[in-house]
This record gives C-alpha cells, structure tokens and sequence, in this order.
C-alpha cells in the first residue's frame, strides 16, 4: 500500500526552520510546565497508600472525603472519580506505619455509613522503596540515552548519533509535558510507556537515516537536502502505515483498556504522534543543522574501502607465502 507516491520528492529541508522552531516552542513550553507545575508523582515514586473503592450507585465523594478528614491518619487523604462515577481512587501521601495493619479495613470502618461498597483494591509503597524507584527509573532512562548514543556512533558517524539523541531528547521532553498538562500520575507504567517511545522513535529514526546513508554513498548527489529530501520522501508512505497501524492499536487501548491503563496508554499515543513528527521533520533537520559533509564521509569510505583492500591483499600475500 502506497500512500504517498515513491517518485515524488517533497522539500522537507526547505522548511526544516520552521518546524525546528516550532520544535522549540513545545520543548520549551514543556520544561516550563516541567518546572513551574511539576510532575504529579504517583505511589510508586513517591511513596504513600492508594485506595481503590467501587460502589453500587454514584459515589458520594465529597461525604468520602468529609469522613477521611476527620480521621488523624486521613487528614491529607485525596478523593478522586476513578473512571466511572461509582468508583473513587483514596490516595493518602504516607504508608500506614504497622506492617500488619490492613489499612483496608481503616478505610471500610469509616466508609460503611456511606452506601454499599467494594474495596476493589489496596496498594502500598514505602518512601525509601518511591525513592528507590525514583532513582531507579532515572538511571534506566540515562543508560538507554547513553547505549542509544554508542550504538548509532557505531552505526552511521558521530553527527547522527547527536541528531538522533536531539531527537529522542525532544520527543520525551513532549511527552512529559503532556503528561504534565493533563495531571497524569507518574508511576511506573509512565516510565514503562516513556523507555517504549525511546525504542519507537529511534526504530524511526534508524531507518530514516540508513535511507540518508545509503543515498550518500550509492549517489553522485553532493547537496545535503535533496539526499535527504528525496530519503524522508521515500520512507514516508512506509513511516505513515507503520504509525497509523501502532497508533489505532493504542488507540483501542486507550478508549477500552479502563482507568488502569489510561495513563500508559495516553503516554504511548502522546509518543507515536511526537515520534512520527520527529523521525520526519526533525531528526534529518538535526543532521543537516549539524553540517554533517557528504564529501567528507565519501572521502572516509573510500579510505576505508582501501585500507581494507589493503588488508585483503596482504592476507593473499601470506596465505601463497609470499610475504
């Protein structure tokens, strides 16, 4: 299936500026968000209980929340509609203090003037265990960043690894502060959804820019932005399918997968959208920004191409034993 025609090229460089600038202004204005709102940081993180109550009618929130403030241990206790009118998320910022105590049962002493009900479920992290995590989820999405990095460098040549890094540090910057924008809890699906879009978009990325490598080197083309015009070009209708048939997927999962998996997935459909613009407009626009030669990388394959002549030849010589 063709959606765009293969032997068309569009001119993606000749407005490479204004889609960097627009770029720009989410990135910004995510970090802004980043640093003025604040992530909302769920139990896994940040430590505390979480409470998960569904009733048989619509839940009687504003009583829930009267009765919890009356109690010493429920004084900070948030009350929210969790899906569905008849179920309510307790969220109380610190863990019950005796291990053996089922703060459950706290909860369904004080609630049972309230209507029928179920406690449908009862979470509980420490905070050394939410710091830990923390910490944890932290590291893990440095060392992809840095494997990622070493990886390409190894690949294709330094200035596509900082393009593609640039590109990925965009697309996670985009989905924080989307997340940040709609209150969504961060916990450890979030990180789950985040390292996923890291994997997607740079899937993307690699074979935008093995296309932009294989016109560099099998093309006489000495301008930058018509090879990569004419390699974004060519794996457009291929980039386009891909995404749509991922995002639909997300899509189902989100508009029926429940409460639950909300976040996951609106983190994911957030990442398809960023990453498919991104491994487009943006990461060739990085490369090109960079004034990655094409000359210069002809002149280094050649010299590879020799030295490894060379190589073969003097392996030749010492099997006959003429050297």
């Amino acid at each position: 299936m063709e959606i765009f025609k293969s032997n068309k090229t569009y001119d993606f460089m000749g407005k490479r500026l204004p889609f960097l600038g627009f770029s720009a202004f989410l990135v910004i204005a995510s970090f802004v968000l980043l640093f003025t709102k604040g992530m909302n940081l769920g139990i896994d993180f940040s430590g505390g209980t979480l409470v998960q109550v569904q009733y048989t009618k619509a839940a009687p929130i504003q009583d829930i929340r009267d009765l919890l403030s009356k109690n010493e241990t429920f004084t900070k206790a948030v009350v929210t509609k969790f899906g569905t009118d008849e179920e309510v998320i307790i969220k109380i910022p610190t863990s019950t203090t005796e291990l053996g105590q089922d703060i459950g049962d706290d909860i369904r002493e004080i609630l049972k003037v309230t209507g029928t009900y179920e406690i449908r479920r009862v979470d509980m992290v420490g905070p050394k265990v939410g710091d830990a995590l923390q910490e944890k989820g932290i590291m893990a999405l440095s060392l992809a960043l840095i494997v990622i990095l070493i990886y390409v460098s190894f690949r294709f040549e330094w200035r596509f690894a900082i393009a593609s890094i640039l590109a990925l540090i965009h697309d996670i910057s985009i989905a924080l502060g989307a997340i940040v924008l709609f209150n969504i809890d961060v916990n450890l699906d979030i990180l789950a959804a985040i390292l996923t879009i890291l994997g997607y978009s740079l899937n993307d990325t690699i074979i935008v820019f093995d296309r932009i490598r294989e016109g560099v080197t099998t093309s006489k083309e000495t301008d930058l932005d018509k090879v990569v015009n004419d390699s974004v070009s060519k794996t457009l209708s291929r980039t386009t399918l891909t995404s749509l048939t991922t995002f639909f997927v997300v899509l189902t999962l989100y508009l029926f997968g429940g409460e639950i998996i909300n976040g996951f997935s609106f983190t994911l459909l957030v990442g398809i959208i960023i990453g498919t613009y991104s491994s487009i407009f943006v990461a060739a626009s990085f490369l090109v920004q960079l004034n990655f030669s094409i000359g210069n990388y002809r002149t280094g394959l050649a010299e590879k191409d020799k030295r490894n002549k060379e190589k073969d030849r003097i392996r030749a010589q010492f099997e006959q034993g003429t050297v």
